[in-house]
């Protein structure tokens, strides 16, 4: 099923969240960015410079300062139909900085137990 990252209305990308945890309210899978990322991309940037995936040492200060980014670009998620999908975080995962095609993966925290309910019946 699609999903839809929308910052302020503008389509920010789309995923199929194909991999689910209901039990803690966790969806992700591959992100592809629409048109709108390149608003949000430096924020995600961030946190791959703030948590980088090679193991070095993170760095408390810019991760931070990337939840509160984060935080202040209330992201929306929609399903397929354009339903409203309550979330309480919505995080993209680009440590490559959009150049790899299916490197980019969108990782969500839903909250929304209708959502969960219609999703386990299909």
């Amino acid at each position: 099923m699609k999903h839809t990252v929308r910052l302020k209305g503008v389509i920010v990308g789309h995923s199929e969240l194909e991999h689910v945890e209901p039990s803690t309210g966790r969806a992700w899978g591959s992100f592809r960015p629409g048109l709108g990322y390149e608003l949000v991309q430096p924020v995600f940037a961030l946190f791959a410079e703030a948590a980088p995936r090679d193991g070095t040492s993170r760095d408390n200060a810019k991760l931070e300062r990337y939840y509160a980014a984060r935080d202040a670009l209330d992201l929306k998620l929609e399903d397929a139909t354009g339903r409203p999908i309550r979330t309480s975080t919505i995080h993209i995962a680009d440590f490559e900085s959009g150049k790899k095609a299916n490197a980019v993966e969108l990782d969500v925290l839903i909250s929304d137990d209708d959502y969960w309910r219609r999703r386990l019946e299909s």
